[in-house]
């Protein structure tokens, strides 16, 4: 660990100071903070290969709901941050949740010495493992439906044909997208995932086109934006039917000419890159309802692809439950071989409205907790929407609908941003701009 950074935000001064003391020996640099708010600072900033997050500040005494805020918030920022959450009041299913929302591992406090260390190697360790394994992944399936999927997806990657995905929430557009530039021409060049979801709208013309210092006020150096970032290789533009009205245009204008002007600048840079776009928006009524630039999506769908949802894949449930239990089982050294008749039954019976994703969290969960050398079915947490609590509905004015549902999804999960963004089938992103736009 000698070659990697560590940040420690921690309100305990003795903490971080006990923390930095041991860790300055094994790590090239060690930051401390005793202040969370400076997290946005220090992301855009510095870079670093792990953080070690406190679960508990000023504001909650051991309900851990600040940690997992700031996880949700610095995952949000790089979906591959490694970090460890820590606290004095912990349990099995914090640490399942801590595990499950994206943490790479949890310790109590006080901690031994040389527990925290083999944490932290264990953590570099398990990471290397499963990034081999993400490298390796395929879109697995043997159905008709996935088929024609895969058929499609050998077709288009020889060209540069523009591709826009269309599917609902988890049915893998992402991994689509990167087995198209895996097998084009372009796939020794980058791949730059680009989520339109995430990005607000005064910074997306930055984010996207770059900008020239001293063009806005946190402007301090020039930057490049996505387009440039992709030349020569593949810029793939998900959540695309989330991009406002008002910024279609100049997205227009950047992919038909395939140039970019950087905010603070009247300079036309151009770039060379291959377009794939995704959405899990219904695209064609957003254009009849005039949201969605009509001349944007003839410009983005050269070709289509649709993906099916889960439900409607058969026995590729179970194909897929295999490959996630292979991956899990590594990652946390487990040694579980298979899966039980009766749980096998009930993966094929449940409908999966959170599709691949759904199923993989499931999985990853199943394999934490479970005693046994087997996954079955007490080992699962499935939400059924068959036996969910009706909405009583207060208004059928659209807005008071939406602000009613968010505001009774987020009790059911004591605030907790992922779960509840999950049991809407929005991201967490989406999840976050609609709560303050309605104040919550």
């Amino acid at each position: 660990m000698q070659d990697k950074s560590i940040l420690i935000v921690d309100d305990d001064v003795d903490i971080l100071n006990a923390a930095k003391l041991l860790l300055k020996r094994h790590f090239k640099s060690v930051e401390i903070e005793k202040n969370p708010e400076k997290i946005p600072y220090l992301l855009n900033n510095f870079s670093f290969d792990i953080i070690l997050l406190d679960m508990n500040f000023s504001r909650d005494v051991n309900t851990g709901n600040e940690g997992f805020y700031w996880l949700d918030f610095i995952l949000d920022k790089n979906k591959k941050q490694k970090i460890i959450l820590f606290t004095a009041f912990g349990d099995i299913e914090m640490a399942v949740r801590a595990i499950k929302n994206g943490a790479a591992d949890f310790i109590l406090k006080p901690w031994v010495n040389d527990k925290l260390l083999e944490t932290l190697r264990s953590v570099f360790s398990k990471s290397e493992n499963i990034e081999k394994l993400e490298e390796k992944s395929e879109i697995i399936g043997e159905s008709d439906e996935i088929k024609v999927v895969l058929d499609l997806i050998k077709q288009v990657s020889a060209t540069d044909a523009n591709i826009l995905i269309l599917g609902e929430n988890g049915t893998g557009k992402d991994l689509v997208a990167r087995e198209i530039h895996k097998q084009s021409k372009r796939k020794e060049k980058t791949f730059v995932h680009a989520d339109l979801g995430s990005v607000s709208e005064n910074l997306f013309e930055s984010e996207l086109f770059g900008h020239v210092k001293g063009a806005f006020t946190d402007a301090r150096d020039e930057r490049i934006g996505r387009f440039q970032e992709a030349d020569k290789g593949t810029i793939f533009l998900d959540e695309i039917g989330n991009v406002p009205l008002t910024l279609q245009n100049k997205l227009l204008f950047a992919i038909q000419n395939r140039n970019v002007v950087k905010v603070g600048s009247n300079k036309q840079i151009p770039f060379d890159a291959r377009l794939i776009c995704a959405t899990n928006e219904a695209i064609y009524e957003k254009v009849n309802e005039k949201t969605f630039r009509q001349d944007l999506l003839f410009r983005i769908n050269t070709i289509e692809i649709n993906l099916p949802p889960l439900r409607e894949r058969g026995s590729d449930i179970l194909l897929l439950a295999e490959h996630f239990l292979g991956i899990y089982a590594k990652k946390y050294n487990r040694k579980i071989k298979r899966i039980s008749v009766a749980l096998q039954k009930k993966l094929m019976s449940y409908h999966w409205p959170g599709n691949v994703r759904e199923l993989q969290h499931v999985i990853e969960r199943a394999v934490i907790v479970t005693q046994s050398l087997q996954l079955a079915e007490e080992d699962f947490v499935i939400r059924k929407t068959s036996t969910a609590e009706p909405l009583i509905v207060d208004s059928y004015y659209l807005e008071d609908l939406e602000k009613q549902l968010i505001v009774k999804t987020l009790k059911k999960f004591n605030g907790n941003i992922t779960d509840a963004s999950k049991e809407m089938g929005i991201s967490r992103q989406a999840l976050y701009r609609r709560i303050e736009k309605f104040n919550l």
